[in-house]
């Protein structure tokens, strides 16, 4: 992970950068490959979408699938584990590390944030964290993830819900902010992909 540049020295208010220039420099490029080579395939090209992404220093499963629309801010600090899923118009800003691990799925026109910056400070620092989505959750449509977040293995976070606090396995969130709504059946998606 590259850690953001001291605002103070490089002063991101009156537009200096939040990152050094080499971190820059390749989403540049990461940024052209995936809008001239990836963000116009169809869908069941995953594999080249993953090839891509590993290109440029993601660690991506084989069988993990990310959409042409989906938007990958920095790919080096992207984990994704077997079948996992980044659907249509997510956004993974991962100004941090983000894991998703097996079978969990972040769906269409959700949002995982891995950071922001300190309202307090005058010089508007960038803090960033890791979001860290378990194995079997679901991230669903609309979905907001903010930095430092866990979801635990199995969680859901319903449709349009916004979290920034850490959610517990197997239990389903809903709402702005997130609350408790009921338990999830308890399964194990492994025994399908094990066939």
């Amino acid at each position: 992970m590259t850690e953001p540049l001291n605002a103070q020295h490089s002063s991101p208010v009156t537009g200096g950068a939040s990152f050094k220039t080499s971190h820059r420099v390749l989403r540049l490029f990461w940024g052209i490959w995936w809008l001239l080579l990836c963000r116009w395939t169809p869908p069941p090209l995953h594999f080249w979408r993953v090839w891509s992404l590993r290109l440029f220093g993601a660690k991506i499963h084989s069988s993990a699938r990310v959409y042409g629309s989906a938007n990958v801010w920095y790919p080096p600090n992207l984990t994704m584990e077997r079948y996992a899923v980044l659907g249509p118009r997510s956004n993974c800003y991962c100004l941090d590390k983000i894991v998703i691990e097996e079978f969990a799925t972040i769906s269409q026109d959700a949002e995982l944030c891995g950071g922001s910056h300190d309202i307090d400070d005058v010089h508007d620092q960038l803090c960033t964290q890791p979001i860290h989505i378990g194995r079997q959750a679901w991230v669903a449509a609309g979905a907001f993830v903010g930095p430092g977040v866990e979801i635990g293995e199995g969680a859901v976070i319903g449709a349009r819900g916004v979290t920034m606090k850490s959610l517990d396995p197997w239990k389903v969130y809903a709402g702005n902010p997130a609350r408790y709504i009921r338990a999830r059946s308890r399964f194990d998606r492994s025994v399908l992909a094990d066939k």
